[in-house]
């Protein structure tokens, strides 16, 4: 009895082990990472290459580690992954170019890889990171250097101005080929400045080309010939052919013959009378002439030309100069034409021009630039002028060199202080700019002293700027919102910033304009110096300017007197 239990319990043992080795070996076999690096120290901005191998089953997908999962390293390169095929498992290898830019000892974190369905973590390792030991006594360390201003680059400017040239150039090519030059007539334009009689010859030229008789179209051909004959006694005989009646036109060429004014034979009226009178049958009567009949009038019609033109008497002198007349005013009239077209072309252009700077540098930009706007001409002067202004002295770059004001003290304070006041423009123009020094040369006595009059104690800069703001409102400015906020110069002068907005005078009729302001104030002793800008508000050329103004300031330091 007690051996079949202990058979039974064996038998147990043996069937969980067996089950757990059916459970492993295909993890093993399917599911094998390994990870490595080629080294755990390098120096900083060195290199390693991390790699991860992967052995499992051709049909599992391997997703290998994608982004920055190696923090604190840096990845700088991801490889391909190499793949090697061993009868039905697949040997895949991923390798990580990693570094680092700062010495000390990191971490590189587990890496999940995913195989199939399953999950699996790599190993942690631990990197070095070292620095690079520079010799002081060779090498001479120095510190690092202050930003600094260069001036906007113009290296493309030949671009810009080579793409105008070849715009311009297109343009007056335009008009010259279809404008202004000479083109060859038309065909149109040559037969209207033709003589009547040659125009007349040339036109019946035309019908005999034409193909009226071989399609039979009589009304055609009879409207052609009746419009030769009327057109050129419209215009050398009576003014009125085109629109007289047949019988009208006879009548009328009868009684210029009558009045000796037309030698016309009465066979030439009758001629021409039969040809109108046949053509009207065929017009409105639906007659059907024989063709030959047709031809025998169209040889009718140029022989009476011929002796309508030798009737006439020969033209005076005034007919001439209105031929010559009309030949100039046609060719006026073509003129004219021309320079309409060409002026409606240069319109477009320039139009198009600005329309197309105005969407790639602004409309705004545009319009300041072709009309000018005095803080642009100010922001885009081409040298600024860097220049030191009072004792002690204030450096500071400006747009323009600033005038020396007077100063207009008090009585009670000449021979107490001194102060040197320096400015550009005034509260009314587009941009102000005022500096000032004001220094104590003798003790002043009394309660009444303040910043210009300073004791001997620390001059109080709110207090400066509080006064300052009494002194812009005395001179029109009004709402004014004050903000202040420390203010420390490139060259480390701390001082204090006033600034906000105000509506600023513009004339001297009172009126007002949206403006902003800046007061900066320093002290050092018993010397006060200020700063003030005033301009309008949403002027960004003036913004611009401003910000340019307070990163130039630079203010001497003052030795204490002993």
């Amino acid at each position: 009895m007690f051996k079949a239990n202990r058979d039974i319990q064996v038998y147990s043992r043996l069937k969980v082990l067996i089950l757990s080795i059916l459970v492993i070996i295909p993890s093993l076999m399917f599911g094998q990472i390994e990870s490595a690096v080629d080294s755990t120290q390098i120096r900083i901005g060195e290199q390693i290459t991390y790699t991860i191998s992967v052995q499992a089953d051709s049909t599992d997908l391997v997703i290998f580690p994608e982004g920055q999962t190696f923090m604190p390293l840096e990845v700088i390169e991801f490889y391909k992954t190499d793949s090697l095929k061993e009868n039905n498992l697949m040997q895949l290898v991923k390798q990580y170019a990693l570094t680092q830019f700062d010495s000390g000892k990191y971490t590189i974190p587990q890496q999940k890889v995913q195989i199939g369905e399953k999950v699996f973590f790599t190993d942690s390792v631990k990197i070095e990171v070292r620095g690079i030991v520079v010799d002081t006594t060779k090498q001479k360390l120095y510190d690092i250097k202050p930003l600094i201003e260069v001036d906007r680059s113009y290296s493309g400017w030949w671009k810009i101005l080579l793409l105008i040239c070849l715009l311009v150039a297109l343009v007056a090519g335009v008009i010259y080929w279809f404008f202004l030059r000479k083109k060859p007539m038309t065909e149109e334009e040559k037969i209207a400045i033709l003589p009547p009689y040659e125009r007349a010859k040339l036109a019946l030229q035309k019908l005999d080309q034409s193909n009226y008789l071989q399609r039979k179209d009589l009304k055609g051909y009879y409207s052609d010939l009746t419009m030769i004959i009327r057109q050129y006694i419209d215009e050398k005989v009576y003014d009125h052919a085109l629109e007289s009646t047949t019988q009208e036109l006879v009548d009328r060429l009868q009684l210029l013959k009558d009045g000796n004014q037309v030698d016309l034979d009465l066979k030439t009226i009758k001629n021409i009378e039969t040809v109108l009178k046949r053509a009207d049958l065929v017009k409105f009567a639906k007659s059907r002439p024989d063709q030959e009949l047709a031809k025998l009038d169209r040889s009718t019609v140029d022989l009476e030309i011929d002796h309508v033109k030798d009737a006439l008497p020969e033209p005076t002198e005034e007919e001439k100069l209105e031929d010559v007349k009309y030949l100039e005013e046609l060719a006026q009239k073509r003129k004219r034409r021309r320079i309409i077209w060409s002026s409606m072309l240069a319109v477009l252009v320039v139009i198009g021009t600005y329309v197309g700077f105005g969407l790639f540098y602004g409309f705004g930009y545009m319009n300041d630039t072709i009309l000018g706007h005095p803080s642009k001409t100010l922001l885009e002067k081409k040298e600024w002028v860097t220049s030191e202004y009072g004792a002690p002295g204030v450096t500071i770059s400006t747009p323009v060199v600033l005038e020396r004001k007077d100063t207009n003290l008090p009585v009670e304070l000449q021979g107490q202080v001194e102060e040197d006041i320096f400015a550009f423009g005034d509260l009314k123009s587009s941009f102000y700019i005022m500096v000032s020094t004001t220094k104590r040369i003798a003790e002043a006595q009394g309660p009444q002293a303040d910043e210009e009059n300073p004791k001997a104690d620390p001059i109080d800069l709110r207090q400066a700027a509080e006064r300052a703001m009494v002194r812009l409102e005395g001179q029109g400015v009004q709402n004014i919102i004050i903000k202040n906020e420390q203010f420390i110069t490139p060259n480390g002068q701390e001082g204090l910033k006033t600034h906000g907005l105000a509506d600023i005078p513009v004339n001297e009729s009172g009126g007002l304009a949206q403006g902003k302001y800046v007061h900066l104030g320093f002290s050092n002793e018993q010397v006060l110096q200020q700063i003030v800008m005033t301009w309008r508000r949403n002027d960004t050329y003036a913004e611009e300017m401003v910000e340019r103004i307070l990163s130039s300031i630079e203010l001497l330091k003052i030795e204490e007197e002993e």
